[in-house]
């Protein structure tokens, strides 16, 4: 029979959250303002290439595109790791979001004011996979502000489903998002257990 040490270090647990929504909604600047390492991004150039295919009128400004995803890491606890995965925006892409799902505890559905209509598709996803989602709705400083009711009724959303408001460059914004998707899936965990 074999003893482990009690000092003996513990392999880290691991869990995952998929940040999604549509093209240039800030799903990248979110991994990237709290991720602890540097965050893998699959990014390539928007080219000429993507006139028809890309609506960039909303986005004139963006250089570059997620391809594949973004990848980030924040340790929580010396035995508990938490990956990011940032799906790509392009519908184009969305083939892979079914990997890129695969095991993670829940997601967050960024959300731009300018293009509410960009929302619908990645909202009908996440329902349809039963996976728990939040929507955060990305305070860009050209974006119109509404409040979340509003965005809310525009959108469908179930009342049960938690709205915020965050901004994907700041730290403490996106982290509070991460709890709250945290929060929402340990509660819809619960319930499905008490059933």
């Amino acid at each position: 029979m074999d003893y482990a040490r009690s000092s003996a270090q513990r392999s880290a647990a691991s869990t995952k959250i998929v940040i999604a929504g549509g093209f240039g909604v800030g799903k990248t600047t979110l991994v990237g303002s709290v991720s602890e390492i540097m965050p893998l991004r699959t990014e390539a150039l928007v080219t000429n290439e993507s006139e028809g295919v890309d609506d960039l009128a909303a986005v004139p400004t963006k250089a570059t595109t997620t391809v594949a995803m973004d990848f980030g890491r924040i340790t929580l606890a010396e035995d508990l790791v938490l990956y990011l995965f940032g799906t790509p925006g392009q519908r184009r892409f969305w083939f892979m979001w079914d990997d890129l799902c695969l095991g993670a505890i829940g997601a967050i559905v960024l959300v731009d004011t300018n293009r509410l209509d960009e929302a619908f598709s990645p909202l009908d996803y996440f329902e349809s996979k039963g996976l728990p989602f939040i929507v955060a709705v990305n305070q860009f400083d050209n974006a119109q502000h509404y409040p979340l009711e509003e965005i809310r009724a525009a959108l469908a959303i179930p009342e049960h489903v938690p709205m915020i408001e965050l901004d994907a460059r700041e730290r403490e914004s996106c982290k509070q998002a991460l709890i709250r998707i945290t929060e929402y899936s340990l509660e819809q965990l619960t319930e499905a257990v008490a059933f």
